[in-house]
């Protein structure tokens, strides 16, 4: 499963690699990979073996789940389908609060002490991700983990997850995608070195 995403993800361009010239992330960093799981939702065909991929994950490790929570906005299309294909219930958590009408944080109804698994399309830092449990904990709500399509498996990432506490589980990853591209012959020897000296540095 981690193998074939890995190749749909190249094959539908969601994910671009560039050693020469850096792409920069929301945060700031420059990188010489930029994931965009949005494309997921234009095939079908992927589309439909990540959301099924995620449920099985979810029965697998969070079998208590109770009610999906998505990070906004990257992962809301892929936690309603879940939701709806799993009869469970769906929220998102915005990354700040609204600035008119009821000013919300968390979007739709959602049970105190509900046992809710978070769904991220992708985990770079960690932050965004990390920023909806922290919500979702501070209104006594049960966060049993989290579930992503895609991880960069940055150290930094790893290590604020082990803070947090929190468990978490990706469909595939950035040392798999590498690999892939790699067979695929989408980068070179030399390039593969490139990657993994900036993700090795990124502590």
């Amino acid at each position: 499963m981690e193998k074939q995403l890995a190749k749909y993800l190249l094959e539908i361009e969601a994910v671009k690699l560039n050693t020469q010239n850096l792409f920069t992330w929301a945060s700031g960093i420059k990188s010489p990979i930029y994931c965009d799981n949005r494309q997921i939702l234009s095939y079908p065909l992927v589309r439909n073996f990540v959301k099924d991929s995620m449920i099985n994950l979810i029965k697998q490790k969070f079998p208590e789940a109770d009610t999906i929570a998505a990070v906004a906005t990257g992962a809301i299309a892929i936690g309603a389908l879940i939701a709806d294909a799993m009869n469970l219930p769906f929220v998102y958590v915005r990354s700040k609060a609204k600035d008119h009408g009821m000013h919300n944080l968390i979007e739709g109804k959602i049970k105190p002490n509900a046992n809710v698994v978070v769904v991220e399309d992708l985990i770079s830092t960690g932050g965004s991700s990390l920023f909806v449990v922290d919500t979702l904990n501070n209104q006594n709500i049960n966060v049993l983990g989290l579930v992503a399509i895609f991880s960069y498996n940055l150290p930094i990432a790893q290590k604020s997850f082990e803070i947090a506490n929190c468990k978490y589980y990706t469909l595939t990853n950035f040392d798999i995608l590498i690999e892939n591209a790699n067979q695929m012959n989408y980068i070179s020897q030399n390039d593969i070195e490139i990657l993994n000296k900036w993700r090795n540095n990124l502590q």
